[in-house]
């Protein structure tokens, strides 16, 4: 029972959390969709709470009532095998629910499920409310990065929070490059902490020497490449990635705007000066290759990430309660090293997003959270100021289309040892 106390806690922690990133809105923020892409703030409520419901609750507590049997189909995301969802790109238009009937919807099966806790669970009912619960926290993450999507498009400059006073760190100088042998090492999660299916299994691979970047692209290193007409010329660009461009006007990383002497840029505290320090942040997995391309390396593979990554011993940033934009890098960094891999923005990898050697998805719903998404994406790593902490792993794997862009995602640059 010692172990469903600790998950009771954890449980409570995660649901609060996500209630008091809520706590910054206004009633009228809640249903806000800016986007297909994007939900509203109401339906990331909704959404992770009928996941405890339907996964856990329906299927494992004798005698449970469900609180609306139509939730089943509104706040089912992409599980096929449960049966139809709500249009995505029209997850804006559900005025109903209220947002007060979200929040009771969460009281209901939160009650259900510390009720259930506080008996001893199968096994595999634990393993899916720890499950749902770093569902959740994915969740967190995508909260915030939707509302400063709904909030951009706001003329009035909305703030989610205050201004922080924090000083972003001093200019990082010039970008120094870290030697990585190569050699076979193994990738993957190993040991007895959650991780994602995708993360397994543990598995070998050949990785060639190789040189890192020791910081991230800065927002100065950027404005180099878009001054040097980075945005007009398509050598630096895949096919893809230049039609993507040309066709919605890219000019500049999503949020900037360009000003008498500098950018300005839209941040969850309303707009700001770019900083010329902080890491460059809301490009899109083609604006990263050219880049890339344009400075004569490469985007780092997810393997050579996680081995510079393991090398570095680097922790990395954690999101602070006022903290929801990117520092840059201190300025008593010790030389020589890999900094800000972990914590400060998702950062681009070269790699598409497949399934590693013998990886098998799970039976049923669950085995559609990550492995049906394995065509047409791109890895990213590292984790981001809005990332939760125990998601902070070498190991952990996002991803996200190329085209992407409204995702707290940066660059990092490698290139091969000649």
């Amino acid at each position: 029972m010692d172990q469903q106390l600790e998950l009771a806690g954890f449980y409570r922690r995660v649901r609060q959390k996500t209630e008091a990133l809520c706590k910054p809105l206004c009633i009228e923020d809640f249903g806000l969709q800016s986007m297909p892409d994007a939900s509203p703030s109401k339906w990331h409520l909704a959404h992770t709470t009928w996941f405890f419901e339907t996964l856990v609750l329906e299927k494992s507590l004798a005698g449970y009532q469900s609180f609306c049997s139509g939730f089943r189909v509104l706040f089912n995301s992409y599980y096929n095998t449960i049966g139809p969802q709500w249009a995505r790109s029209e997850r804006g238009l559900l005025s109903r629910p209220t947002v007060e009937e979200v929040f009771a919807y969460r009281q209901h099966v939160d009650l259900a499920i510390l009720g259930f806790l506080s008996e001893e669970l199968p096994a595999q009912c634990k393993r899916l409310i720890a499950l749902g619960l770093h569902h959740e926290q994915q969740h967190q993450e995508l909260l915030l990065m939707d509302l400063k999507h709904a909030f951009a498009r706001n003329p009035l400059r909305p703030e989610y929070a205050k201004p922080d006073q924090i000083g972003l760190g001093t200019l990082p100088g010039r970008q120094n490059w870290i030697a990585i042998s190569g050699g076979v090492f193994g990738f993957g999660h190993q040991g007895a902490g959650f991780c994602f299916d995708n993360e397994e299994p543990r598995h070998e691979a050949l990785v060639a020497d190789f040189e890192i970047a020791d910081r991230m692209v800065t927002n100065l290193d950027y404005i180099e490449f878009i001054n040097d007409g980075g945005y007009q010329r398509p050598e630096y660009w895949l096919s893809d990635g230049w039609a993507m461009a040309q066709a919605d006007n890219w000019k500049s990383p999503l949020y900037w705007q360009p000003e008498e002497g500098g950018f300005s840029q839209f941040t969850l505290h309303g707009y700001q000066a770019v900083e010329p320090d902080a890491p460059v942040s809301h490009v899109s997995y083609y604006e990263a290759d050219a880049f890339a391309s344009w400075s004569r390396a490469r985007l780092p593979s997810e393997y050579e990430w996680e081995l510079a990554t393991e090398r570095s011993g680097s922790k990395g940033a954690l999101m602070d309660d006022d903290q929801f934009q990117p520092r840059g890098l201190a300025s008593n960094s010790v030389k020589g090293k890999v900094h800000q891999l972990l914590g400060d923005l998702w950062e681009w990898t070269r790699s598409p997003y497949t399934a590693y050697p013998n990886y098998t998805s799970h039976p049923g719903p669950i085995g559609e959270y990550n492995g049906k998404f394995m065509c047409n994406q791109m890895v990213l790593r590292g984790g981001s100021f809005a990332t939760s902490e125990c998601h902070i792993r070498t190991t952990y794997r996002n991803f996200f289309p190329p085209h992407s862009r409204w995702m707290f995602s940066g660059i990092r640059l490698a290139r091969n040892v000649e």
